[in-house]
């Protein structure tokens, strides 16, 4: 048997992966950058994630082989690093590497000089190119090194220019006519057909149709809201949807949402889960309702750690096959199903020939209108919905029995804080108690067990033990996911633990060079290069996270030095999102708010809870909720009392208190 090597040791599922290559890998950390130096070699910093298919391909036909271990170790020190646990150097790296060959992904490996800074670089590399582009690198650093150094200075020189923020103008004021630019561009990308945009693959990237959903009931726009409905349906209808477990898989390959790449991911869902609760919210149609509902307990089944914290991932593969825990072919599915597999086969489009490529294998999706099958089949609905449900328990039971995809079992503090945040949404959009309680749990376990002693938090949480100091988008979903939690309970305990962290922010990550925030602390290790996160991307910027937050708690503390932070963070990234809206969907939705306002709602009176609870039956995209029996809240002092009176406020101006909801909605806009 192969001999471990230093990755042994490591808290990463991902590494622990290639903990038994041939090649001698090392973690990144002070000894192997220092090896390296001492050594004069070449360092290969290769990039991935557990449930990455490609990450896996290519440590199977080079990382295991042992005629590519010996030029690799021979001639290079070989780091290995996983992107989830640590996003600074991934960012750098796969900025170089783009800035090399206009694109990138995973597996990322880039060639770098023994000071780190990059010379060479891509993703996926076949056996004999990896082979061949080592032994060719290190020729040339033994041969000619000023050649590589020439080139490092110029990358790196790019990589600290890349994606730089100009200093906002402070005379800009934000108008429906910024929104309409954006909008109207991007409408031109939509698939009115299949939902989402004009290409394959296709993303779900939930932040987009959060903005969208957001944009199109405020400004009435029906284009947009059909496009969001279209969108909404052919995802939890299509193949990327676990039809009988719930959750999303990360992508799929066609433009038809049919196949999917069958990772699941903790951050797509926990932002899926608030995006279908807000347009369950909007719209009230049910099918939304099932998709949380389904998800949830996808999430409680496979997802949730003995602590109530939420675990990264589900590999797309299982025994070596991408997909192969959640396909069937047509005898399989019969048999577990029994009677009524003629309905059930149409139902989940299930063929002899199968659906997916050439093994006679289906990916279960749903193509027929639940009514017409319901008349073809003479079956009254209640009796429909039932079968339905049997046949999806069977089909659960049977493949629990397979082997299963591989887990990533570490739980990070930003992905952990969105799927608080989505079942915050959910808790109030579906008045599922439940849902509150495990968000709670998760946020508790946190605050206790994943913070430093300086106030800071850590990222990563693994068998007990808390590790690697947080980056900007921990602290900004956490921000976010206790601002989430107080609009459920009103504990003001949330509220300081948010502006606790906030001030930490504003402490250790702002830089004075302009309106943004550094994605790494102060404190943190100096690498080649430090990053804005900026763009919106699969998940929100932690930029344009940290914006929203410092918005809604300027408002609810009536702080102005965070108001204005958040207005010139806005300001500097504006030029930006008029022509690449779909890539800034956070930041409009910030701009959303900006030109609409927000409705502070604040709740006095002993039936505040109840008054809540007829709020949440409705659907208000621009409002921050205030409420309680006894306050230190500005906006809530003064304003006890007994009996029900709920405050209309916008733009620091209050309206009379009402008695009603109906009362108040003449006053929101």
């Amino acid at each position: 048997m192969q001999q471990a090597n230093n990755l042994i040791n490591a808290s990463s599922p991902y590494l622990l992966q290639h903990a038994y290559n041939p090649v001698e890998w090392h973690e990144w950390n002070e000894s192997s950058l220092q090896k390296a130096k001492a050594e004069n070699k070449l360092i290969i910093v290769s990039v991935g994630y557990s449930a990455c298919h490609w990450c896996h391909v290519m440590e199977h036909e080079s990382f295991e082989s042992h005629e590519v271990a010996e030029v690799m170790n021979k001639y290079f020190v070989c780091i290995k690093v996983d992107r989830e646990e640590r996003p600074d150097i991934d960012q750098i790296y796969m900025m170089a590497v783009q800035l090399m060959n206009g694109n990138g992904g995973w597996p990322l490996n880039a060639i770098c000089l023994p000071d780190q800074r990059p010379v060479y670089g891509g993703t996926y590399f076949r056996k004999a190119d990896w082979i061949n582009i080592l032994l060719n690198l290190a020729n040339l650093w033994e041969k000619e090194p000023e050649k590589a150094l020439r080139y490092a200075d110029r990358l790196t020189e790019g990589l600290q220019q890349a994606e730089l923020i100009e200093v906002a103008d402070d005379e800009l004021t934000f108008n429906q006519q910024h929104l309409e630019e954006i909008v109207q561009r991007w409408k031109r990308q939509f698939d009115a057909i299949e939902g989402s945009y004009n290409r394959a693959p296709k993303f779900p990237l939930p932040n987009n149709w959060t903005f969208l959903l957001r944009y199109g009931h405020l400004s009435n726009d029906q284009s947009v809201m059909m496009q969001v409905m279209t969108t909404l349906e052919a995802m939890a209808t299509g193949g990327i949807y676990d039809q009988i477990g719930g959750g999303f898989a990360r992508y799929s390959v066609d433009n038809r949402w049919h196949v999917p790449h069958f990772e699941k991911m903790l951050y797509d869902n926990a932002q899926l889960v608030s995006l279908y609760a807000e347009a369950y919210q909007c719209l009230k149609l049910e099918p939304y309702a099932e998709v949380v509902r389904e998800t949830i307990n996808w999430i409680d089944r496979e997802m949730t750690s003995p602590e109530g914290l939420f675990y990264a991932a589900l590999d797309a593969d299982s025994e070596g096959v991408e997909g192969k825990f959640y396909v069937w072919t047509a005898a399989e599915f019969d048999s577990v199903v029994g009677e009524h597999h003629n309905l059930l086969r149409a139902y989940f489009d299930v063929t002899e020939e199968g659906n997916w490529e050439e093994e006679k294998v289906n990916v279960l999706r749903r193509l027929h209108n639940d009514e017409a099958l319901m008349a073809e089949h003479g079956l009254a609905k209640a009796t429909f919905d039932d079968i339905i449900e049997t046949a999806k328990n069977k089909l659960l039971a049977a493949r629990g029995k397979r082997i299963r995809p591989g887990l990533d079992d570490k739980c990070l503090t930003a992905w952990n804080a969105q799927m608080i945040k989505g079942l915050a949404d959910a808790a109030q959009a579906l008045a599922d108690e439940s849902y509150y309680e495990k968000a709670k749990t998760a946020a508790n376990f946190i605050l206790n067990h994943l913070m430093d002693d300086d106030g800071g938090l850590y990222r990563n949480y693994k068998n007990g033990k808390a590790s690697i100091h947080g980056f900007l988008d921990d602290y900004a979903f956490m921000i976010e996911a206790l601002l989430a939690l107080y609009e459920v309970d009103f504990n003001e305990a949330w509220l300081n633990e948010a502006k606790e962290l906030t001030d930490y922010v504003l402490a250790n990550f702002s830089d004075e060079q302009n309106n943004m925030l550094f994605y790494t602390s102060n404190k943190g290790e100096h690498l080649i290069a430090r990053k804005h996160e900026v763009m919106d991307n699969v998940i929100p910027a932690s930029n344009s996270v940290m914006a929203q937050n410092l918005h809604r708690l300027g408002l609810l503390f009536d702080n102005d030095n965070y108001l204005n932070t958040a207005l010139m963070m806005l300001k500097a990234v504006q030029p930006r999102i008029k022509s690449y809206g779909s890539a800034y969907s956070n930041w409009s939705i910030q701009l959303l708010n900006e030109v609409y306002g927000i409705n502070e709602i604040a709740i006095a009176g002993n039936d505040f809870r109840l008054v809540k609870r007829n709020f949440d039956e409705h659907y208000i995209p621009n409002k921050i909720y205030l409420a309680g029996l006894k306050s230190s809240l500005p906006l809530l002092q003064h304003k006890q009392s007994e009996e029900t009176k709920i405050y209309v406020c916008k733009n620091k101006t209050c309206q009379l208190p009402v008695a009603t909801i109906d009362e108040a909605f003449t006053h929101i806009s």
